[in-house]
C-alpha cells in the first residue's frame, strides 16, 4: 500500500494553496479531487474579488487572514504573472445609512485595512458620475483576479514541488491507524482507479462538502461536525458597457454583501450575488440555474445607487453556493480550523465554513495551517 506524508482533499482554490504549501515544506503530498479538473465548483462560481478585509469582526480569522492574504495575493500574482485589476471599491450609503457606513470604516481600520477612507457623495460622484449616494468608503486595495490563472499557477507550483493530483478520486472512507506520532490514516479512494492509501496528515479542504467528507472519517464525534447550509448567490450580467470603473457595493445585508457591481478582467460589469437560502440537505440537490424572476429584485437594489439602470438590461448569468455552517439569520461564522486539539485524531485537519474571503485569503490560510501543523508536532 502506498504511503505518503500528506493527503489534501479538494482541489478548489483553498485546497490548491494548502497542497502547494505542504509540498513546499517538503512533504510528499497527494491532492484528491472528485471532479475531472481543479476549481470547478465554488472556486469557479465567485466574483473573483480580491477583498480588503473590511467587514469582519476584529481579531477574527477572516479579518486577519484576509488582510494578510490581500497583500500576499497581490505579491504572488506580481511575481507569478497572474492577472489582477486593482479597480478599487466604493461602499455607498444613503442619508439614513451614514452611521452604518461609519461603523464599517471603523471596523476596517481596526482590522488594519490599508488605503481606505471615507469620502463625500460629491467626491464619489467625481470618481463615478453616474453614482447616487450621500457618502462612500473608498477601498483602494480591493480588486479583481483571474482566478482560473491563479489556480493553474498554484497547481503548477504544487506539482513543481513534487506534489501529485488525482482526479475522479472521491474519498470513500478514512480509518485512523497507529498511535500518537506514529499514527495516521488509511484511506479508501473511489473512482475508476480506486485505491488504498496511507497518510500521516489528512487535510479536508472540500469547501461546502467538508462536513460531508468529515462524516466519512472514522473516530470523529458527530457533534464535532457542523451541519452544512446552502446559500446560493445569483449573478446577472449587464448588457453594454459598464458605467463604472470601480466596484460598487451597498451596505451589507444578512448572509452577504448586498447586490453589488463587480467588473471582470476585461471591464465588463455584472451584478450579484444575492442571497437565496436553499432548502436542501446535500450538495447533490443544488440547481445552479439562475431564475430570471430574481432579476426584479436586482433592478430595485441597483437603482438605489445607479438610478439610470435601464429596464431589460440585466441577463441571468451564473450562480454559486457559499460554504455556510450557520443557518439563515445567524451571525456570520468565522473560518473554522478543526484540529487534533478539537477532535483528538492526530494528523487530521478539517477546514469548515471557508466561504468568502477564502480566495483572497488562500495563501495566508495555507501558511496559518502550516503553523498549526508544526506546533502540533
Amino acid at each position: 500500500m502506498e504511503q505518503v506524508d500528506c493527503v489534501v482533499i479538494g482541489a478548489g482554490v483553498v485546497g490548491l494553496a494548502v497542497a502547494r504549501e505542504m509540498a513546499l515544506q517538503g512533504r510528499e503530498t497527494i491532492l484528491l479531487e472528485r471532479e475531472g479538473s481543479f476549481g470547478t465548483i465554488s472556486s469557479a462560481r465567485n466574483s473573483e474579488v480580491i477583498h480588503a478585509g473590511i467587514y469582519y469582526p476584529k481579531d477574527s480569522l477572516k479579518a486577519k487572514l484576509c488582510v494578510e492574504g490581500n497583500r500576499l495575493l497581490y505579491e504572488y500574482c506580481r511575481t507569478h504573472l497572474v492577472g489582477t485589476r486593482p479597480y478599487g471599491k466604493l461602499i455607498v450609503a444613503e442619508d439614513s445609512q451614514i452611521d452604518d457606513l461609519q461603523a464599517i470604516l471603523y471596523k476596517a481600520q481596526n482590522n488594519g485595512v490599508p488605503d481606505i477612507k471615507m469620502i463625500s457623495g460629491e467626491e464619489a460622484k467625481q470618481l463615478e458620475p453616474k453614482l447616487k449616494c450621500s457618502a462612500a468608503i473608498l477601498s483602494a486595495s480591493t480588486g479583481i483576479i483571474d482566478s482560473h490563472a491563479y489556480m493553474l499557477s498554484l497547481l503548477g507550483g504544487f506539482e513543481d514541488a513534487g506534489g501529485m493530483i488525482a482526479y475522479h478520486s472521491p474519498l470513500i472512507s478514512a480509518r485512523p491507524i497507529g498511535q500518537g506520532a506514529e499514527g495516521g490514516f488509511e484511506l479508501s479512494i473511489g473512482g475508476p482507479d480506486g485505491m488504498k492509501l496511507q497518510t500521516k496528515l489528512l487535510i479536508n479542504c472540500a469547501g461546502m462538502s467538508a462536513p460531508a467528507v468529515a462524516q466519512k472519517i472514522e473516530g470523529i464525534e458527530k457533534d464535532q461536525i457542523p451541519k452544512a447550509y446552502f446559500a446560493k448567490g445569483n449573478y446577472f450580467s449587464l448588457s453594454g458597457k459598464s458605467p463604472f470603473t470601480h466596484l460598487i457595493y451597498p451596505i451589507p445585508e444578512p448572509g452577504g454583501l448586498g447586490v453589488h457591481l463587480t467588473l471582470d478582467m476585461g471591464g465588463q460589469a455584472k451584478f450579484g450575488p444575492d442571497v437565496e437560502w436553499l432548502d436542501i440537505d446535500n450538495e447533490e440537490q443544488i440547481d445552479y440555474t439562475v431564475d430570471p424572476k430574481r432579476g426584479e429584485g436586482f433592478y430595485e437594489a441597483v437603482r438605489r445607487y445607479w438610478p439610470e439602470l435601464k429596464d431589460n438590461s440585466l441577463q441571468p448569468d451564473y450562480s454559486g453556493v457559499r460554504a455556510k455552517i450557520v443557518p439563515p439569520n445567524s451571525a456570520a461564522e468565522d473560518f473554522c480550523f478543526n484540529t487534533p486539539q478539537d477532535h483528538g485524531l492526530q494528523g487530521l485537519y478539517n477546514l469548515y465554513g471557508f466561504e468568502s474571503p477564502g480566495l483572497t485569503s488562500s495563501i495566508a490560510i495555507a501558511r496559518y495551517l502550516e503553523g498549526k501543523i508544526k506546533n502540533s508536532l
